[in-house]
C-alpha cells in the first residue's frame, strides 16, 4: 500500500495488539486523555471485527517496527448518496514525523474510501496542532465547520 521505501501499511491483525496499545497510548496522551482498559479491549476488538458498525484500522510499519496506526469508519450521510468515510485517529511515532508516515496513513484510507464507493474522507483535528495541520492542508480542503457536542451531566 505505501511507496515509501521501507514502509508497510497494512490492516491491523490480532498479532499487532501491543504495538497498537503502544501506538494508541501515545496517541491519547498527545490529546491529553486517558480511557479505560475497557475501552482498550472493546476498541481493538471492533478494529478487527466485521459488524458493519465496526471501523477499521491501519498501521504502519517502517522496516518492521510499528510507527503509526490510523482507525476509520463508514457511515450514511444525510447530503449524499454514497457512503462517506470519518478518519477517527491518526497518529505517527514522533521519531518518525516529517518521513511521511502520516501522509501515507492518509492516502492509505483514501484507498480504502475509493474501493469502498466513499469519495468522501473528513477528520478533526484540534486548531492548535500546527505540525499535523501543515499535513492536512497539502492534502485536504480545511471546511468552516466547528464541532460541537453533548455538554457533560
Amino acid at each position: 500500500m505505501s511507496a515509501h521505501p521501507g514502509l508497510v501499511i497494512r490492516p491491523l491483525a490480532p498479532a499487532d495488539r501491543s504495538d497498537w496499545d503502544r501506538l494508541w497510548t501515545a496517541y491519547l496522551e498527545f490529546y491529553e486523555t486517558t480511557v479505560p482498559r475497557a475501552v482498550y479491549d472493546t476498541t481493538f476488538a471492533r478494529l478487527l471485527g466485521d459488524d458493519p458498525q465496526d471501523y477499521s484500522g491501519l498501521i504502519a510499519c517502517h522496516d518492521g517496527e510499528a510507527v503509526g496506526i490510523a482507525h476509520y469508519l463508514f457511515h450514511r450521510h444525510g447530503w449524499k448518496i454514497e457512503n462517506v468515510c470519518y478518519l477517527q485517529d491518526l497518529y505517527a511515532d514522533p521519531h518518525m514525523r516529517g518521513q511521511g508516515i502520516g501522509r501515507a496513513l492518509i492516502e492509505a484510507v483514501y484507498e480504502q474510501a475509493d474501493a469502498a464507493g466513499a469519495p468522501s474522507v473528513y477528520w478533526f483535528t484540534q486548531d492548535s496542532n500546527t505540525s499535523a495541520r501543515r499535513l492536512y492542508d497539502r492534502i485536504g480542503e480545511l471546511t468552516p465547520f466547528l464541532k460541537y457536542q453533548r455538554s457533560a451531566r
